[in-house]
């Protein structure tokens, strides 16, 4: 196994080489899939206009449309999804249009119902500007205008807008990523018994992929066997050159106890180990690797309070560089004024659990490995390494 001996890598760089690892294994595939599907994704190619944004001119308010200065004689009335007309307006001639429907040609303006004086004879009047609430043809966006480049996240908004554009299907990228939970000790539903735990990582990772543009495929469960293991990832290594998963997120076995076995299980079949341990508390028993062939691996703590500082640290910048969007954890604000006082580790990065209100970042307590009481309660970590003296930090993004 080509390994990377030594201590535990400092918290920023352990980031770094994450996001560098998604990006040397290069985007995952692209694929086309209906708009329906899209949302969460990222966007794989351009998004063009297939139509324009008016596709015609068209009335932006409910009244008038005049040609020339009035009084203008109503000869008609448009409403949206009519077709374009064929004949102009004259001077002194008007047709009463609902918002949306096309303008006929020759309209110079829409008098507003509100700012229009009806008159006899079936004549209006009133103050209007040159092109003043008439939307014309492509105004917003042109035919084959880029309306986004590849790279964006496929937002509600986003497709509403491939909607407008004509678009029924999307080429997206989203990293499907393979989730093995571990440990005897687990159980999936309703109240443990003594000496068991809930599993709390599962239910978490489908978010957290999500959040960085990927998608969780359901849960493998194991026992603290070594052999099981290693054949759940040679599984995942063999469909990663396929349709299968492009990483593999290995919860439980990342420590060095007796029954952890991820190491012993990468080893056996040759994997690259980029990560062995980080230098930051809660989290560090993580470990980042890669499989011949195939697909990342990132070793999540047992506890699920550090597991969660691993997926910010090592899982999220992988998979969104596999999705080819930023680090969802480096969004702005990126610095913060801690409001109480923190204690720094003498050797490791601490990660604080803090809610933030404007430029103030105020730390939310229960700063425990084994709970995610502080993180639930929280809007990011305030990243504190060793001889901080504050009261600026750092601030890495969490999911909400």
């Amino acid at each position: 196994m080509a390994r990377r001996e030594g201590a535990s890598a400092a918290w920023d760089r352990a980031r770094v080489a994450a996001r560098e690892l998604g990006e040397r294994a290069g985007p995952s595939a692209a694929r086309r899939v209906p708009l329906a599907e899209a949302l969460g994704a990222t966007l794989a190619a351009d998004l063009p206009a297939l139509v324009g944004i008016p596709d015609c001119d068209t009335s932006a308010m409910d009244g008038y449309a005049v040609c020339g200065p009035g009084p203008w004689r109503v000869t008609g009335r448009v409403l949206a999804g009519a077709a374009p007309a064929d004949e102009a307006l004259t001077p002194g001639t008007a047709v009463e249009i609902a918002t949306g429907a096309p303008v006929p040609p020759g309209s110079t303006s829409v008098l507003p119902y509100e700012h229009a004086r009806e008159e006899d004879g079936g004549t209006v009047s009133g103050e209007t500007e040159p092109d003043r609430h008439v939307r014309r043809a492509g105004e917003d966006t042109r035919p084959g205008d880029v309306a986004l480049k590849q790279g964006a996240p496929v937002t509600p908004a986003v497709l509403g807008l491939a909607a407008s554009l004509g678009h029924d299907a999307l080429s997206v990228r989203r990293p499907s990523l393979a989730v093995l939970v571990t440990g005897d000790e687990v159980v999936h539903t309703g109240i443990p018994g003594p000496g068991r735990v809930r599993d709390a990582i599962g239910p978490m990772l489908p978010g957290l992929a999500d959040w960085a543009g990927a998608r969780a495929e359901p849960p493998a469960r194991l026992g603290d066997v070594r052999e099981g293991l290693a054949e759940a990832l040679r599984s995942a290594a063999g469909a990663g050159a396929g349709a299968g998963a492009d990483a593999v997120a290995v919860c439980g076995a990342s420590s060095k106890g007796p029954a952890d076995h991820l190491r012993s299980a990468l080893e056996d079949l040759g994997a690259e180990t980029v990560v062995d341990g980080v230098a930051c508390r809660p989290g560090h028993p993580q470990l980042l690797a890669r499989l011949p062939e195939g697909p990342a691996v990132v070793g999540l703590p047992g506890n699920p309070g550090a597991a969660l500082v691993a997926g910010v640290t090592l899982l999220a910048p992988l998979l969104s560089a596999l999705a080819g969007r930023p680090d969802p954890a480096a969004a702005a604000p990126d610095r913060a004024e801690l409001s109480a006082p923190v204690r720094p580790h003498p050797r490791d990065t601490r990660l604080v659990a803090v809610r933030l209100t404007g430029s103030a970042a105020e730390p939310v307590g229960h700063d425990r490995p084994g709970s995610l009481r502080s993180p639930a309660a929280a809007d990011g970590y305030a990243v504190i390494p060793p001889g901080w003296s504050g009261p600026l930090a750092e601030i890495v993004r969490l999911p909400r």
